[in-house]
């Protein structure tokens, strides 16, 4: 451990409101960090430097080929998304948080048959609301430690590059479908602690796709057109949730029972073979979503719609927009 004096300061407020300066080893608080996100329940915890200057390229081209389609927030927020210290001032890391989904593989498969097929992430409790506040609790956490310092919560509700940061946290590498990727899969939410806390850095580990392909092979739609690259307006679960227009006439009979959203290229990744199931009681299917028929689910009515999914995030895409996809 470096001498007391080569460590750097931090000012803080005491218990009477005066200000103090007080040595603070920041790589054995960053090792406490990672400690205390397992113990709330998340499976990996990494830190990224906010700096995502050589990212903001490939951003600001894939919006300007169109591929975010009707998602205009993405256009509207532009380099925003690679400019932490532009959403939350005096950002200086990214403490990225993986809480893991995966709960079995239920009875309904994407593809056609009777049965409609709802992304797995979707069957249980919304996940923005368990998320932000277990990374709630962490900064809690910290508070109580250091004392108050700046940060601010994201859970997929803002202009932030989760993925790009994840990679940079260690926390795994970006699969050829873009989703995050590690070595016991990819069925995982990820959260982010934006915060003025020099903590070290993690390092990025290395990719294990090798030339495997099957997650661009299986795509009904071929969205992804490249190694990578996805082009959202032909993805299944960018049409089922994000448009709210008519699906084009020549992609509805790809889409086959998907209802909500679309799993295949995770279902088909060699990884989530090892993918083990989460504990989390929030995210279990509720009202049979791993199972029911596609005719069963056209018959709600919109109060049993409003009722069945009230905390899911399915609701979002409101009553017609289910019935649409139906």
């Amino acid at each position: 451990m470096p001498a007391a004096s080569a460590l750097p300061t931090r000012t803080v407020a005491s218990a009477s409101g005066n200000l103090r300066s007080t040595v603070m080893d920041y790589a054995a608080l960053a090792t406490r960090v990672r400690d205390w996100g397992r113990e709330l329940g998340f499976q990996a915890v990494g830190i990224a430097d906010a700096d995502l200057s050589a990212a903001e390229p490939r951003l600001l081209e894939w919006l300007a080929q169109g591929r975010h389609g009707e998602m205009e927030y993405m256009a509207r927020h532009g380099a925003l998304r690679a400019r932490p210290g532009e959403l939350k001032p005096g950002t200086l890391r990214v403490i990225s948080c993986r809480l893991d989904y995966a709960t079995g593989d239920g009875e309904a498969t994407p593809g056609g048959g009777p049965q409609a097929y709802i992304a797995r992430y979707a069957r249980g409790r919304d996940y923005h609301k368990v998320l932000r506040a277990r990374l709630q609790r962490l900064c809690d956490r910290i508070e109580a430690e250091i004392g108050p310092f700046g940060y601010r919560v994201f859970t997929d509700s803002a202009p932030v590059m989760e993925v790009e940061l994840a990679v940079r946290a260690g926390i795994g590498w970006r699969g050829k479908h873009t989703l995050l990727l590690d070595r016991t899969g990819s069925w995982f939410f990820l959260g982010e602690v934006y915060t003025d806390l020099p903590l070290p850095p993690d390092a990025p580990v290395e990719e294990h796709c090798g030339t495997c392909r099957r997650c661009i092979d299986v795509c009904p739609t071929q969205a992804i057109v490249a190694p990578y690259e996805l082009d959202a307006r032909r993805c299944i679960s960018y049409l089922t949730i994000e448009h709210k227009s008519a699906i084009p006439e020549e992609l509805r009979p790809l889409i086959g029972n998907r209802v909500y959203g679309c799993d295949d290229c995770q279902l088909v990744c060699p990884w989530n073979r090892f993918a083990q199931p989460s504990s989390e009681a929030e995210f279990q299917p509720r009202h049979g979503l791993d199972r029911a028929t596609m005719i069963e689910l056209f018959g709600w009515t919109e109060a049993q719609f409003d009722a069945r999914l009230a905390g899911s995030p399915i609701r979002r895409i409101g009553y017609e927009r289910w019935l649409r996809n139906l």
